[in-house]
């Protein structure tokens, strides 16, 4: 999605799976896209160009990501840029590339790989970042930096550039910069031992040795692997990129199969996944560090980040091994700080919901229109109330419902989870305490009709089938939760008018 969107909304994995387990004749399938390595890679696969100024529709220079000197106008392009909707509509369709190469694999039986069930097992360590020392594979010693953001992490990236003056590839002299020099040392002034470790990377933010109120960024580390039978998760903190990935992956691959005495023969598969239990910014290669993009800036511990996580991941490997033996005791390592109850909050809580002046919470405000034709919008407001009283975990807030005629009853069909339905909330009256709520359902991405060059068949059967099955009666629901000036917090449901979706006539 692009940076101007204010939904909140499942990325394109979430939808892949989503698209999925609706393909699925089995209701309990669950399809899950899991996030691997790919912290230098975009969905935005049309390229980057300069949206604005001089050089606009000009693509972006190739080193820096700059138009002009200047990086926000530099922006990535999806596949259906140029539409109104181009952030929507270009996330759906590489959802949907997601979907239809991952359904192929599912359907394709050579591709399956059986993961034995036994053993089952896990490792994890805390490992403190700031000063650990370990050797490389050539024998030099090295050791990671407490936690500092360079520069380019300013800078931002082409799915979405940052501030100011800041650019990818920053040459390193933060002395140009004069201003944002003293900005970044009002939180912490890096010594020199600091400024050594972290290398070619000038540091723009010293998170990691700044500790008020709390520290800003984990010098405490996750170390974890998981393992089914043959098949090795490597759990990642951060976001690896490809490369990084690549030989994190390798290099478990190889410790196992040359070193477990339990595969009896079977070949491991090893995954990364990730980011998981903390969250450390990126991974770079020592390569991608010394060019010091985003990437490179926004890895945090120093040009030996990786390294340490593939030596470390060594370590930790025999734990995994059912035939391992003589192996010293694994200690859970130094704790890292726990601020849950210490974190600072600046969204203030909802004070009081009320109806405006002889209306009632669960009452329509504009209502739909009698008749649709399958592609439409249909939407409809209704009196409401902050969603943050119940976040209905589980549930739903928008839904809709379709009329069986052989029942005689209505059936929910559409909820929070489908891609084409949309819940706005918005606060009509601070004073008053009042608001609406709109609820839109886009039936274009079900019928198929969004597409500028839909690839159909002659007679639009492909279309037509999805229209067919649209065609019904309808109407939509609204579940809320309103907050009494004492406190209380009672529910309530609105229903909308009915309307029925037709078929467009070709």
């Amino acid at each position: 999605m692009y940076g101007n969107n204010t939904i909140v909304t499942g990325d394109n994995k979430d939808v892949a799976a989503w698209l999925f387990e609706r393909s699925m004749s089995d209701p309990g399938f669950v399809a899950g896209f899991c996030q691997a390595n790919v912290g230098d890679t975009s969905p935005n696969i049309n390229g980057a160009y300069c949206e604005y100024g001089e050089d606009v529709g000009q693509q972006c220079d190739f080193e820096h990501s700059l138009c002009g000197n200047k990086s926000q106008p530099c922006r990535g392009r999806g596949p259906y840029y140029g539409l109104d909707d181009a952030g929507t509509a270009s996330t759906y369709e590489i959802e949907e590339r997601q979907f239809e190469a991952a359904k192929a694999l599912f359907l394709d039986t050579a591709a399956f790989i059986l993961v034995a069930g036994k053993p089952v097992r896990s490792v994890h360590q805390f490992v403190d970042f700031s000063t650990y020392h370990f050797a490389l594979a050539n024998g030099t010693m090295v050791k990671t930096c407490p936690a500092a953001l360079g520069y380019s992490f300013a800078a931002g990236t082409t799915d979405g550039s940052g501030a100011f003056d800041f650019q990818q590839a920053d040459p390193g002299d933060p002395n140009a910069n004069p201003l944002w020099a003293y900005v970044g040392n009002l939180l912490h002034s890096p010594n020199d031992t600091q400024k050594e470790c972290q290398g070619v990377k000038p540091i723009l933010l010293d998170i990691g040795e700044s500790n008020t109120p709390y520290q800003w960024a984990p010098n405490i580390v996750d170390i974890q692997l998981l393992r089914v039978g043959q098949f090795f998760i490597v759990v990642s903190s951060g976001e690896a990129t490809t490369m990084s990935g690549r030989r994190w992956r390798e290099a478990v691959q190889s410790a196992v199969a040359n070193t477990f005495g339990d595969l009896n023969d079977t070949e491991p598969v090893v995954v990364l996944g990730g980011p998981a239990n903390s969250y450390t910014h990126y991974f770079a290669t020592t390569e991608e560090y010394s060019i010091q993009r985003y990437e490179g800036a926004s890895t945090l511990y120093g040009p030996h980040t990786l390294d340490a996580h593939l030596t470390l991941s060594a370590e930790l490997l025999p734990y995994l091994d059912t035939t391992a033996s003589n192996l010293p005791p694994l200690y859970p390592g130094p704790s890292p700080p726990i601020n849950v109850n210490n974190s600072l909050s600046f969204i203030t809580g909802v004070v009081v919901d009320n109806p405006p002046f002889l209306k009632s919470f669960e009452d329509q405000k504009t209502a739909p229109n009698p008749t649709y034709r399958a592609g439409d919008s249909i939407s409809v407001t209704f009196v409401g109330a902050n969603p943050r009283n119940d976040f209905r975990l589980e549930g739903t807030f928008a839904a809709v419902d379709r009329f069986g005629f052989k029942t005689m009853t209505w059936k929910q069909v559409r909820d929070d989870s489908d891609w084409g339905l949309l819940f706005e909330w918005k606060r009509t009256s601070t004073v008053l305490g009042t608001s609406e709520v709109i609820i839109t359902w886009e039936t274009k991405w079900e019928a198929d009709s969004w597409r500028p060059t839909p690839v159909l068949s002659a007679d639009h059967s492909d279309q037509l089938a999805r229209q067919v099955r649209l065609r019904g009666l309808y109407r939509i629901r609204y579940n809320g939760d309103s907050k009494s000036i004492g406190g209380t917090i009672s529910g309530f449901q609105g229903v909308s008018s009915e309307f029925r979706i037709q078929c467009h006539v070709y």
